[in-house]
């Protein structure tokens, strides 16, 4: 057996600080709470063998360093706990969410299904998607499923694989800003905040303004049909703002680079909506999604998949190897195989110097089941949109380190029943 735990961490490396700059943001109010979130353990499991990362832990608002553990416990006699153990959370600090609001994106396409209730109309239909205003493109097909045709089954497929930006962007536009922010404010997701498709340019009129869509069955007859949308509804007042220079246009721009149009989401957010697709009855009532255990039986099982076991599409696995964007416990780490005993349901994200993981880790083998999300800011020359940041020397190991250190001392509990 491979021992891939590890419970040393070498000290001979520096770490880039990130220049201390205080944030310029509007305080949200936090974000339903599944459970009461204690303190001190983690300073104890995480400071034990810190080594090079002790400055991390030190100075975790300059880093941005936050941290949420929960752990599921079974009594012999059947009973489930969870405990909540968090680590410089703070829900008022922003940072860049990046990739994880696909996750939230990707559970109320499902949910819109069932809402919308027709028959016929679910997760594999054919969805087509029009353009209806500048910077909007269309799809009628989609080459890298197994028949051509686009669905919310394949884009949340390759959302979870492989963090697909395209996948999303379709399903941004099926949902729309509003439904999207309204719906996660309802279940009690203050601090929530999703306006934008990502990894194309866009203006804040082109993100309001989402396309016509149509839903066909296989036999191309048409199921439903939604006009071309515009998101009329105020956005918050946020004075989000990050670094002390960022680059525009090929130009140095000094002072901190604006954030207040851009996704928010915080970490206990994030880390509660996964913890209702994992664990609904653990969650407020208000908390949970309307889905049937189909979708949440879909979406566990690409979050835990290999890419490389898609089908379609074709990754290759030495390109999307097996660890691959599982930064916690794994970090950059480019092995081919994860222990069959562990399963790893999670969702990533990196940009702007974010590095964020949401995970759950369920180890049958030992009977450990646990949740960590974390989010630490990795730019030691303060300049965003640089393309220089520190995610190789601070980020991906830092995170490997926590997720180690969590699973250790998951497992040295259950060696204590």
């Amino acid at each position: 057996m491979v021992l891939w735990v590890s419970y040393l961490v070498q000290a001979c490396t520096s770490i880039a600080k990130p220049i201390k700059i205080p944030h310029n943001n509007t305080r949200k109010p936090a974000a339903v709470s599944a459970g009461v979130v204690h303190k001190g353990l983690m300073d104890s499991i995480l400071r034990a063998d810190a080594g090079r990362f002790a400055p991390v832990f030190n100075d975790p608002e300059t880093y941005n360093l936050q941290i949420l553990y929960t752990s599921k416990r079974r009594s012999d006699g059947g009973k489930v706990t969870y405990s909540e153990n968090g680590f410089n959370l703070d829900p008022g600090s922003y940072f860049y969410p990046a990739s994880t609001v696909k996750l939230p994106v990707a559970i109320l396409a499902l949910q819109r299904l069932r809402e919308l209730n027709l028959q016929g109309l679910d997760r594999n239909s054919t969805m087509v998607t029009d353009a209806a205003y500048p910077g909007q493109t269309a799809v009628f097909n989609d080459p890298s499923s197994a028949d051509g045709r686009p669905n919310i089954a394949h884009y949340i497929k390759k959302i979870f694989l492989v963090s697909d930006n395209d996948a999303y962007n379709r399903l941004y536009e099926f949902l729309g800003p509003e439904y999207i922010n309204r719906e996660l404010k309802r279940m009690g997701y203050a601090d929530v905040e999703i306006i934008h498709r990502l990894e194309v340019s866009m203006t804040e009129d082109q993100n309001r303004h989402t396309n016509p869509i149509r839903f066909y069955d296989a036999g191309g007859n048409l199921l439903y049909e939604q006009a071309a949308r515009y998101n009329t509804g105020p956005y918050s007042i946020r004075h989000d703002s990050l670094g002390r220079a960022y680059m525009q246009g090929g130009q140095l721009r000094k002072g901190p680079m604006d954030f207040s149009r851009k996704n928010r989401i915080g970490l206990m957010s994030l880390h509660n909506i996964l913890r209702a697709v994992m664990y609904p009855e653990s969650v407020p009532a208000v908390q949970r999604f309307n889905l049937s255990d189909d979708d949440l039986a879909s979406i566990r099982r690409y979050m835990s998949a290999a890419p490389s076991s898609a089908g379609f599409p074709y990754y290759d696995p030495e390109e999307y190897y097996e660890t691959y964007c599982k930064f916690l416990l794994f970090g950059a780490e480019k092995a081919h195989a994860i222990p069959s005993y562990l399963k790893v349901y999670n969702k990533v994200g990196d940009a702007y110097g974010h590095l964020l993981d949401i995970a759950c880790f369920q180890d049958s083998a030992r009977g450990v089941e646990f949740m960590v999300s974390a989010v630490v800011y990795c730019n030691g020359d303060g300049t965003l949109n640089d393309d220089r940041y520190d995610y190789e020397d601070l980020g991906f190991p830092l995170l490997k380190y926590i997720g180690e250190r969590i699973y250790a001392y998951e497992l040295a509990e259950s060696k204590v029943k």
